[in-house]
């Protein structure tokens, strides 16, 4: 079985959701999620670096970007197919591109998902 961690930002309203819709998704329970925002969690990098991008850690080994996504797909069943096919380095490159595109549009997507909550 494998061992994952997901670090993400729950400070993010955008994240949140995201995060929410994964564990909603992680039926097996196979995900161990960490707000990395909490003073109290367990971060493997400078926290900082850790909200930047996705990390993820998969049987020991730190991933991060798209790397990240495709471990915690590989580990949804619904998403399954989707993460094993980002082990083609053709399409993890692609989705490494889509990846760093989001990056750029993320703060107004973290704004735009703000707004309506309370956090």
């Amino acid at each position: 079985m494998t061992e994952l961690t997901v670090w993400h930002d729950g400070a993010c309203p955008l994240c949140r959701r995201e995060i929410a819709l994964m564990r909603r998704l992680d039926r097996n329970g196979a995900i161990r999620f960490v707000d990395a925002t909490d003073g109290d969690s367990s971060c493997p990098l400078d926290r900082a670096e850790l909200l930047a991008r996705f990390h993820v850690r998969e049987n020991g080994v730190m991933l991060s970007g798209a790397a990240a996504f495709a471990a915690m797909w590989r580990a949804i069943p619904l998403l399954r197919p989707l993460g094993i096919a980002a082990r083609q380095p053709w399409v993890l490159a692609l989705l490494e591109r889509a990846y760093l595109y989001f990056l750029m549009v993320r703060p107004r997507l973290q704004r735009l998902a703000g707004h309506g909550t309370t956090a």
